[in-house]
């Protein structure tokens, strides 16, 4: 009876970003018609650079995930299930869904339990520092893009999550069994974690790839632009980009749905652009990263369940 009476919130939870991205579409249609106009007479030429940019991302995604375990990944298999996680991470809040395809492909590699999820655990620490790295190193370079002032959550809330993540941890630790688990697992994690930072090969993997992929994700985003004949310099559409990602990134919604296009849009007015052209901007980004691979990926995650490989 309980597992049937969560069964709805989590319908619920899986639909109402998509709910809620259709209400604002209606709310705000001629600002949505005038984008879908824009993008319709975007420069197809940049239209292809950007696909061709987005097929690029799963490769930095591939070299972290090889980056993050000392064994060597059959190549093909490791690319095929990238590919199934990014569909399966639109059914599940917080990247989840892509992180169970990658434990089950790494369960099936021979690796075990503990050591995967200490894999998928460095692979969450180190892709937002990347992305905090690269967002201080773009600031730098462009110092007058963004008026991050305007975007920052309030101080006040940011201290109450804050705390409220403190206490929630402090009240796991005081569990003796919870307190054990972890221990365990932050050991195996910390064990791992040197052996891969004394191989060369794996640091520069899991490092130059946790880099790469948002400065791919910022190059679709860019091109997208200057198909629409967007004059914001190139520094300020990526520093635009990496400010909405960590701003999405806090917001647990399948995909991102919701919360990337609402950062990524308010990022972009907030750089210089208008509102349409950013709106337009954010539609074709979208289209080309979320819902243009989706199709791709549910099929090679059927055929890699079918043959077990998941």
């Amino acid at each position: 009876m309980p597992a049937l009476r969560r069964l709805p919130l989590r319908r619920i939870a899986c639909v109402l970003p998509p709910v809620l991205v259709a209400v604002w579409v209606a709310y705000n249609w001629p600002l949505f018609a005038d984008g879908i106009a824009q993008l319709r007479a975007a420069h197809p030429g940049w239209l292809l650079a950007a696909v061709a940019v987005m097929c690029s991302c799963w490769l930095p995604v591939c070299l972290v995930r090889q980056g993050v375990v000392l064994e060597r990944l059959p190549t093909g298999r490791l690319l095929a299930s990238q590919v199934a996680a990014g569909a399966a991470n639109h059914l599940l809040p917080a990247g989840l869904g892509a992180h169970v395809v990658t434990l089950r492909f790494l369960r099936g590699c021979g690796i075990p339990l503990d050591r995967s999820a200490a894999a998928l655990a460095l692979y969450s620490l180190a892709e937002p520092v990347a992305r905090f790295v690269l967002l201080v190193l773009l600031i730098v370079a462009a110092p007058d893009a963004l008026r991050l002032g305007e975007i920052a959550p309030d101080g006040g809330l940011l201290a109450l999550g804050a705390g409220a993540v403190v206490a929630a941890a402090a009240g796991l630790l005081a569990v003796p069994a919870i307190r054990t688990v972890l221990t365990r697992f932050l050991n195996t994690a910390l064990t791992d974690a040197r052996a891969l930072h004394r191989r060369p090969a794996r640091y520069l993997a899991l490092w130059g790839g946790a880099f790469a992929f948002p400065a791919f994700q910022a190059g679709v985003l860019v091109t997208v632009a200057l198909a629409l004949g967007t004059e914001l310099p190139v520094l300020h559409i990526m520093l635009a980009y990496v400010v909405a990602s960590i701003a999405a990134g806090l917001v647990p919604a399948p995909g991102g749905i919701g919360s990337v296009e609402a950062a990524l849009v308010a990022a972009l007015v907030t750089a210089g652009a208008a509102v349409t052209t950013a709106t337009a901007t954010v539609i074709g980004f979208r289209l080309i990263t979320v819902w243009l691979p989706l199709l791709p990926g549910a099929l090679v995650l059927y055929a890699l369940i079918r043959r077990k490989v998941l």
